[in-house]
């Protein structure tokens, strides 16, 4: 049960951390390499997403 909750969780996180790259100012390459580095990487790829990545 606990599993199934976190599962959603994390893929509801993924998908929100997916649109703001996509929305982001940043350069389709660097956008491709975070994309790609959130799908690949799932928790370590949010937490490096959510401190460096890129902003506005």
């Amino acid at each position: 049960m606990l599993e199934g909750i976190l599962g959603i969780l994390h893929l509801i996180i993924a998908i929100w951390a997916i649109l703001s790259i996509v929305k982001s100012s940043a350069t389709t390459g660097m956008k491709i390499i975070w994309v790609l580095l959130v799908l690949l990487l799932p928790l370590i790829g949010l937490i490096i997403w959510f401190l460096a990545g890129p902003k506005g």
